[in-house]
């Protein structure tokens, strides 16, 4: 792993170029283009259509009976192409785990459509969606809590492939565990030792190797480096990233580090209150934010440069996020947005392609 590499992942809201070697940056950006360009060409692989996920709020103890909902996904629209990385970002409990859960059909959304592949998961028997299940893994945001204490994490990756029975034999098992170890950065003796006795990043890391263990192709990253020091967040982002361009792997990353995400994504989908506001390509939405959202979010990114940082206008979004149960009538985040007028309470903005797939859902702009 490069220095420029490394410190790339680590830097907000800096170019990658102002620190490394002029001719590594070259290198770098030109990749850059190159994976762009080869995941805007590629078919699509997922596509969410008009997906909600409202849950239940009941009151009554013998007799519950539901009085309300919580709207925590509200029709929302997205694909996400093979080979790419999309990023889905926002607030905390805006919906975007939500989303990721209904799509590994963790949750049972109440409505819409999430086609994979060309079938649709909504509605399919357990036994269709455990083949397809082989396809589609996730990595937890917590390394601990995902995996079992008393399991040696040996067996932990080996678990799927007994499931899924991809390498039934047990000689095979082992031997897969062991490169599966060796292709994260740990050791293969790890196979022995239990979840405990690593540290935060190891553990990580093992989650990684266990979603790769039964060779999936679309992997839903939920807020996979957020627990870890930034030092090694650095490291997991590469790591996802070689293993993403090696397996010709899926990404959808759900994050709310912006600096992350526009070192790891080709596009980003900003969400708000279980709706997705704005979606671009990852340079375009970081060089010309449309929605004024995305606006306040690019603005609250720090600048390492203490300097810069204490000269650049900040833009703070007024107001705390409404509920849920309750949301706003028209634009879901006009009750916080300086550009707001009347109608903006009336009229729910469409969802529409203002430049080449850069889309966005406000009526101002």
């Amino acid at each position: 792993m490069s220095a420029s590499h490394t410190i790339d992942a680590i830097a907000a809201g800096v170019e990658a170029a102002s620190r490394a070697p002029a001719s590594n940056a070259g290198q770098i950006s030109e990749q850059r283009r190159q994976s762009v360009r080869r995941a805007a060409e590629a078919p699509e692989l997922v596509t969410i259509r008009n997906l909600k996920m409202y849950f239940p709020v009941t009151e009554g103890a013998l007799l519950p009976r539901t009085v309300a909902h919580v709207k925590a996904v509200d029709d929302i629209s997205f694909s996400i192409r093979k080979g790419e990385t999309l990023g889905l970002v926002g607030e905390s409990g805006c919906g975007k785990t939500t989303t990721g859960r209904c799509i590994l059909q963790l949750e049972h959304a109440t409505g819409g459509e999430i086609i994979y592949d060309g079938r649709n998961l909504i509605g399919l028997d357990r036994k269709s969606m455990l083949a397809l299940r082989q396809k589609i893994q996730v990595i937890f945001q917590d390394p601990y809590s995902s995996l079992n204490p008393r399991m040696k994490i040996g067996d932990i990756i080996a678990e799927p492939m007994k499931v899924h029975r991809t390498e039934p034999d047990k000689a095979a098992r082992i031997a897969r565990v062991r490169e599966l170890l060796r292709l994260c950065g740990l050791d293969p003796r790890f196979a022995d030792r239990y979840p405990h006795e690593m540290s935060g990043g190891q553990r990580q890391r093992v989650g990684i190797a266990r979603a790769l263990s039964v060779r999936p192709e679309f992997i839903i990253c939920d807020e996979a480096i957020s627990a870890l020091d930034v030092s090694i967040q650095a490291q997991i982002i590469n790591l996802l990233e070689d293993l993403r361009d090696e397996f010709d792997l899926t990404y959808l990353f759900i994050a709310h580090d912006l600096s992350v995400v526009r070192h790891l994504c080709h596009r980003v989908a900003v969400m708000y209150l279980g709706k997705i506001v704005e979606l671009a390509e990852c340079d375009e939405l970081y060089s010309d934010p449309l929605h004024p959202y995305t606006q306040a979010l690019l603005a609250a990114v720090p600048v390492p440069d203490p300097e810069v940082e204490r000269k650049r206008a900040h833009k703070i979004v007024k107001g705390e996020v409404p509920s849920p149960i309750n949301p706003p009538s028209g634009c879901v985040f006009h009750p916080r947005c300086e550009l707001a007028n009347e109608s903006c309470s009336r009229i729910v903005p469409q969802f529409r392609e203002l430049k080449p797939d850069h889309w966005v859902a406000c009526s101002l702009v």
